[in-house]
């Protein structure tokens, strides 16, 4: 509390000198005596301005309170002195309750309190501050009763939100800011609260690219809710703030090219100007690019050179978003000294930067970087190392003296952090032979010039081994169909490298999202064990199929399927398991039918059980197939003219440990009757029976990491099926029977080799190489080759058409069908494929292809450099209900034929749909 002394006039009037001789001048006197009215006025406005002050709201700390004195009550003491509270009273609480008021502030009756300052009145008013439910709060002193004091509690309540809203945006925008803001109707507004909330939406628009957005915050009451207002968010975005320019100066061992490649999120905007960029540079740039420099250097022989210096004037990233983020931007800024650093310069900053606005309302970043010296890798020594040599050691890190210093390789190569890609380093190396609790230390013993020495502190503890395994976020997956497919069991040693499998087949059941499994282990150094817990997120596995088609000879056709790859059939009966179906044994069951009417009929099913028994991944296969087709004209009878095929197979599938245990080998019977009725098929076999019983063997390697949008990995099969060669035991004369006592039972052998490649390129950018080949033989040449069974090449590979055909359909994007019975053929396919979302409920990339392909009727015709070629793009869309939905432009290059009018692309291309399904 602020104290003043006062002198009255008449006191002051009444002061004589001491001193008569030294009597002041009458007009000197005069002029004391104005002197001393205006500090007397100035006091006293003082005075007034200081009390008002007191109580007033103040963000930076609350006020303290005032002591008024009434008018029958005695002055405020000048010294402290002790009173006890006679009563308090509570003066602005319009809808509060005084007396959870009183108790918030912990004043009593009867309290003692020292007066003018008193500890116990300050925390009354911090008290009721800490509450945010007024804009002013005071304590007064009402009046003096002897030795007793009486208080009056002022306060003045803030109002609460009654609704809010926004001005100058649109709803979809204005839907996202409710849940962004976070504001809750009927809980007091303050001002921290205002400016928060507009803090907010200038993030949420800033990562938009809007980077002058302007916000007022409007309040009104709120008719409709008592001591409540309005707040209305009046925003204006502007134009959206693009980068203009990028401009980097000092650098002298790195090209102003590659460092802005660095700047991921910091992107310069499209160009074609005949004026350049970078005319205005905050710095002054010794190394700017000049035309004659550039001719001088022979730069036009360099295409990046060439781009480089046609930068400030053309730049063709149309497609790259340019918006400024100013906390990507530091990012950007650290990444670019990671940059310089991985070249050797660990001691490289960015002295300056600075972002202004240019004439266009866009941005213009110009940084200054000092690279410093460049560092070399000295002496690398290790120190407590007894698993290994230091050679081995050496090895592993793959560093040499005189090598360029880099930071980012070095902790690499060390493997400082666990990996899901695992990797070739030092950590995995010990942490693969059960050295959970390893830990190398790179110290720097010495700089001597540019050279830096290492000591490399091994610390290998003991081998662990595996205590617990956890397993937590299934909610409809049954736990043993994940702990079946978990490489590390209790009482093994840990290995790094089983965590990884680990982690790829969970992925690979399909049920859970890949971006989300986690895996955390907890060592117990005191008794060398460690416990393992995998954390999954379930995602819908269930396909409902609904497509419709036009084409591949069966005009427009309708297709329903359902597929569960997540079944349980112990659970059938028990209907508190059905979701819709029974789920959570990780078996496969579907179903799908197709039909074009009476013209077209299709009915399949299969069931799989991928853990035969429940101890080993054996797994059972058994399925069915059905389907009538109509080789009759539209409008016609169906029945005159149709192929009617019945069959089913079982096959089984053990997982091999050698060479290693990626390798799976299959092997099965399968049986299909085939009825021909004035069919066309091949040759003159046009009615009566068929037989086809095959034994179909398949090994296969699959390692890719994940099913839907594999980054790396593989999957190779090569598959032998062949049919008894029944003509070896029989003593007919095949060259001279009919038809239909040849085929009654068909004879072959066919092989099919098909490998996909998936490699990750930069980020989740991937590459993808395929290649398949397939090849027909035959027993008997009196019989040749068989009718079914055969290979089809082109078209868009029609679901369910190699069921009623019998058929291999081998699809290819720009062609239509060209081989039709064809026994040899070869498929190569590259692709660049980029994800849009990798979101469990939909997994949305586009790719380019590049395709070459051809299909011959006999060996003799092979040739295997004679393909026909073509290029395109694409999209693939995966929805957890629906599969795979897919749409290709192909252009057929080897269409191109001038005597038939086919020139343009346009004759030349085509699109091909996918419904629930790649085809092969």
């Amino acid at each position: 509390m602020k104290r003043f002394l006062i002198i009255s006039r008449e006191n002051a009037a009444s002061e004589k000198p001491a001193n008569k001789s030294k009597r002041t001048h009458p007009s000197m006197y005069k002029f004391t005596q104005h002197f001393c009215y205006v500090i007397f006025g100035c006091l006293i406005l003082m005075a007034a301005t200081a009390k008002a002050q007191i109580g007033r709201d103040s963000s930076s700390r609350p006020s303290l309170g005032r002591y008024q004195s009434g008018s029958s009550a005695a002055a405020t003491p000048s010294k402290p002195q002790e009173y006890e509270i006679g009563g308090i009273t509570v003066t602005g609480a319009k809808y509060l309750d005084e007396d959870l008021l009183l108790a918030v502030t912990g004043l009593t009756v009867g309290q003692k309190v020292h007066l003018p300052n008193d500890d116990g009145i300050a925390k009354a008013i911090r008290n009721l501050w800490k509450q945010e439910l007024f804009a002013n709060v005071h304590i007064d002193i009402a009046k003096y009763v002897g030795d007793k004091v009486f208080l009056n509690i002022v306060v003045e309540e803030r109002p609460k939100l009654g609704r809010y809203n926004f001005k100058g945006i649109r709803k979809g925008e204005a839907t996202e800011l409710r849940d962004k803001i976070n504001l809750v109707r009927a809980r007091v507004i303050t001002d921290g609260v205002k400016k928060e909330a507009v803090e907010r939406i200038r993030k949420f628009y800033a990562e938009k690219g809007y980077g002058n957005i302007k916000v007022k915050v409007l309040e009104h009451p709120d008719s409709f809710s008592v001591n409540s207002v309005v707040v209305t968010f009046d925003i204006d975005k502007g134009s959206k703030t693009h980068i203009n320019n990028v401009s980097i100066s000092g650098n002298e061992n790195a090209s102003e090219a590659r460092l802005k490649r660095t700047l991921k999120s910091s992107k310069q905007m499209a160009r074609l100007s005949a004026y350049p960029a970078d005319a205005i540079n905050a710095y002054d740039d010794t190394t700017k690019r000049s035309f004659g420099k550039y001719v001088k250097n022979f730069g036009f022989l360099s295409v990046s050179k060439t781009l480089d210096a046609l930068n400030p004037y053309f730049r063709p990233n149309f497609f790259s978003s340019s918006k400024f983020n100013q906390s990507k931007y530091e990012d950007d800024k650290q990444a670019l000294v990671t940059y310089y650093n991985s070249l050797g310069y660990r001691d490289a900053i960015i002295e300056d930067d600075t972002i202004y606005t240019v004439a266009n309302g866009n941005l213009n970043i110009n940084i200054k970087v000092k690279e410093g010296h460049r560092y070399y890798f000295g002496d690398i020594k290790w120190k407590g190392n007894t698993k290994y040599k230091d050679e081995e050691l050496s090895a592993i890190l793959g560093i040499k003296k005189g090598d360029v210093y880099n930071q980012e390789l070095l902790d690499t190569r060390l493997g400082k952090q666990l990996s899901p890609e695992g990797g070739e380093d030092v950590s995995s190396l010990y942490m693969d032979d059960g050295y959970l609790f390893f830990n190398v230390d790179a110290v720097e013993t010495s700089v001597v010039g540019d050279t830096i020495n290492y000591e490399m502190r091994v610390t290998e503890g003991q081998q662990a081994t595996i205590r617990n395994i956890t397993i937590a976020g299934n909610d409809r997956t049954n736990e043993h169909v994940i702990r079946r497919e978990l490489r590390t069991l209790p009482g093994n040693k840990f290995k790094r490298s089983d965590l990884i499998r680990s982690q790829r087949e969970i992925a690979n059941l399909g049920f859970f999202d890949q971006e989300k499994i986690g895996i955390q282990p907890k060592p117990h150094p005191e008794d060398g064990t460690v416990d393992i817990e995998y954390t999954v997120a379930e995602k819908s596995s269930d396909q409902l199929q609904l497509s419709a088609g036009f084409g591949g000879g069966v005009k427009f056709y309708g297709n329903i399927g359902v597929v569960f790859n997540n079944f349980s059939i112990r659970n059938i009966f028990k209907p508190k398991y059905w979701d819709p179906l029974p789920v959570g044994d990780g078996q496969k069951f579907s179903i799908n039918f197709s039909s074009n009417g009476a013209y077209y009929n299709s009915f399949n099913t299969s069931f799989t059980e991928p853990w035969l028994g429940g101890k080993k991944p054996n797994a059972l296969t058994t399925s069915f197939v059905y389907s009538k087709y109509s080789g009759s004209s539209y409008g016609t009878d169906p029945n005159l003219s149709y192929i009617r095929t019945v069959g089913g197979g079982i096959s089984l599938s053990k997982r091999l440990k050698w060479p290693d245990d990626n390798f799976v080998l299959t092997y099965g019977l399968n049986y299909q009757n085939y009825y021909l009725k004035d069919y066309a098929l091949v040759g003159d076999f046009n009615n009566g029976y068929s037989n086809n019983l095959y034994a179909k063997v398949v090994l296969a390697r699959y390692s890719v990491d994940q099913p839907l949008y594999p980054r790396s990995g593989s999957n190779i099969s090569f598959t032998f099926q062949f049919t008894p060669p029944y003509s070896a035991f029989s003593n007919k004369d095949y060259a001279n029977e009919t038809s239909s006592e040849k085929y009654k039972w068909v004879e072959y052998h066919k092989y099919k080799f098909t490998a996909d490649w998936y490699q990750k390129i930069a980020g989740n950018l991937v590459f993808k190489l395929s290649t398949k080949m397939g090849f027909m033989g035959y027993y008997d040449p009196a019989l040749g080759f068989s009718p079914f069974e055969r290979f089809q090449l082109g078209g868009d590979g029609l679901s369910g058409y190699s069921y009623f055909v019998g058929k291999d359909i081998i699809s290819q994007r720009g062609y239509e069908v060209y081989a039709q019975n064809a026994t040899i053929f070869n498929k190569f396919v590259a692709e660049v494929r980029y994800p849009f979302s990798l979101s469990p409920t939909s997994t949305i990339y586009g790719l380019m292809f590049v395709d070459a392909a051809n299909a011959w009727d006999n060996f003799k015709q092979y040739n295997p450099f004679r393909l026909n070629r073509d290029a395109g793009v694409g999209i693939r869309i995966f929805l957890p209900m629906f599969g795979l939905l897919g749409l290709d432009y192909g252009i057929g290059f080897d269409r191109y034929d001038p005597a038939n009018g086919i020139t343009s692309f346009k004759d030349m291309s085509k699109f091909t749909f996918m419904l629930g399904f790649e085809p092969e």
